[in-house]
C-alpha cells in the first residue's frame, strides 16, 4: 500500500503534488509550499514554474506556528495579499507551510459595493450621504 507523509525535511517533490490539487481546487490561483529544513514549490497556471522556492511569509508562517495574512513587501508575491498556513506535527510544531494569493478581500469589496446605500443610511441617517446641499462643493 502507498503512503504518503509530510515531514520538516519534506522537498520540493514530495509537497508538489499537494500544493498541486490545492492550485486546482482553488481554480488555479497561486500556490505556494515548503517545509521547515527544504525550499518547496510555487505553483502558477497548473505547473510548477519554481522547485526551490522559499518565501518570506511562508517562514513567517512557520517561526510563528500560525495563519498569516498579509501584502508582503518584497518577494514573488510583493504588494499582493496572500494567506499563509502552517502545517503541524502531532505534536503542533509547525513543520511546513503552503499559502497561496488571498482573493477574499474582493468578496468583501464586493459586499460593501452591493451595501453602500444601506451603510450611509445607517452612518449618516439617510441617502445619499452627504446630501447634495451639504457637500463641500456646495458651501463654496
Amino acid at each position: 500500500m502507498s503512503g504518503y507523509i509530510i515531514s520538516a525535511d519534506s522537498d520540493a517533490g514530495d509537497l508538489a503534488e499537494v500544493a498541486l490539487a490545492i492550485h486546482e481546487i482553488i481554480n488555479r490561483l497561486p500556490v505556494t509550499a515548503r517545509s521547515r529544513n527544504n525550499p518547496g514549490v510555487r505553483i502558477e497556471g497548473g505547473v510548477v514554474i519554481d522547485n526551490a522556492y522559499t518565501g518570506p511569509v511562508l517562514e513567517m508562517a512557520m517561526e510563528k506556528n500560525q495563519l498569516i495574512k498579509i501584502s508582503p513587501k518584497n518577494g514573488a508575491y510583493a504588494n499582493v495579499p496572500v494567506v499563509v498556513a502552517p502545517i503541524r506535527d502531532s505534536d503542533g510544531t509547525a513543520i511546513a507551510a503552503i499559502g497561496l494569493v488571498d482573493i477574499t478581500g474582493i468578496f468583501d469589496l464586493a459586499t460593501l459595493m452591493e451595501h453602500q446605500s444601506t451603510i450611509l443610511k445607517q452612518v449618516c441617517g439617510k441617502d445619499p450621504c452627504p446630501l447634495p446641499s451639504e457637500a463641500v462643493a456646495a458651501k463654496k
